[in-house]
């Protein structure tokens, strides 16, 4: 007993052993810890389609830093800083001070850390909820509202950390910041101009995620509708990223609201063809246009004998398919593009091809 009472540093043997001791277990439960916090949290949230690794995953690395820096807080009670050491206290500045400090920025910020990954579990559960639904606005709000919270959170760990480590009024500094807030804002312009064309587009609900715009030159389908850009995927896998107030400043068609795209081209038949033939041709494939399946009915086009060109008899093949995909308005024209070879060689006619002459 007299070991444990002889004092090294100005501490006791025993307060040392407290110290240690607390550190070190712990360093040993740490992980036991955040994994047995993570399952607790995923038995309230648990959804059928997200494995409970993907909880484990996010929370264990955030409460394992929590769980350190609260056993040191609580192992530093039992030890005392040497008098020998000079050192100023904590409350003036000073090495104490600093460190003291730094430590309440850790534990606020692993504290934040928790919370946003816990937001992103959250936000991976609405998302499979809201792949069940028939509805694509939830596929997208899904997303925006976690990127919003996760704002929200980082700008509270902020404040927080103006407030209760260095002592800020927080609610002062925000109402006196007058001119200087003023120039912040307009450095800040285009990223609230972006923010609140992002509220816009919610709002307005032009598109939405998976829908295939058409804007300016860019053509695609819409993969996240965020804070400050619109991230399109093009035809040929391009990800083109659009700030908000582009898109809520111009003219957007949304392909996906079509009942039906069209297909327009000109057939060219030799000019020594039949005028019983030309007329058989554009019957047969008004016909075949009229009771092809995926053609738009309620408009399904016209097939008319057009113009005579100079080299050739020109057929002008117009026609409605019912649906809003590129992909399958091309796979509709190739298999009407065959059928419609198959009939002017039914009928003995043949293409013309580009003759030129020679201008002297």
């Amino acid at each position: 007993m007299n070991f444990l009472s002889q004092s090294i540093l100005e501490n006791t043997v025993i307060d040392l052993i407290w110290f240690t001791g607390i550190c070190l277990l712990g360093v040993l439960i740490k992980r036991y810890f955040s994994i047995v916090l993570s399952k607790v949290l995923y038995r309230v949230l648990r959804h059928d389609k997200v494995p409970i690794y993907t909880c484990i995953e996010l929370l264990r690395k955030p409460l394992e830093v929590f769980f350190i820096l609260n056993a040191i807080w609580l192992a530093s009670y039992h030890i005392k800083v040497p008098k020998a050491w000079h050192l100023a206290p904590v409350e003036q500045f000073g090495i104490l001070m600093f460190v003291w400090k730094t430590f309440q920025l850790t534990l606020i910020m692993s504290f934040s850390w928790i919370l946003i990954r816990i937001t992103k579990f959250l936000a991976i559960v609405f998302q499979e909820k809201a792949a069940l639904t028939e509805s694509k606005l939830d596929d997208q709000f899904v997303p925006f509202t976690k990127d919003l919270v996760i704002v929200a959170l980082v700008l509270m760990t902020f404040f927080s950390m103006l407030g209760i480590v260095f002592k800020i009024d927080v609610i002062a500094l925000i109402t006196g910041l007058g001119i200087g807030g003023l120039a912040i804002a307009l450095a800040a312009r285009e990223t609230l101009e972006n923010l609140f064309a992002s509220f816009t587009i919610f709002l307005d609900l032009p598109f939405l995620v998976g829908d295939t715009i058409l804007l300016d030159k860019v053509t695609g389908d819409v993969e996240k509708i965020g804070f400050r850009s619109t991230r399109i995927r093009t035809g040929d896998g391009s990800l083109v990223t659009v700030p908000n107030r582009l898109i809520t400043a111009q003219a957007l068609e949304n392909l996906s609201q079509r009942n039906y795209r069209r297909a327009r081209y000109v057939l060219r038949l030799r000019l020594d063809t039949p005028t019983e033939a030309v007329k058989a041709i554009v019957n047969d494939i008004q016909t075949l246009v009229e009771y092809h399946q995926k053609v738009y009915h309620s408009d399904p086009g016209k097939t008319r004998f057009d113009a005579i060109g100079d080299n050739s008899l020109d057929i002008l093949v117009s026609y409605h398919v019912a649906t809003n995909s590129i992909v399958v308005l091309n796979e509709v024209k190739e298999e009407i593009n065959y059928q419609i070879l198959s009939i002017v060689q039914k009928h003995q006619a043949q293409l013309a091809y580009p003759t030129f002459r020679i201008i002297n």
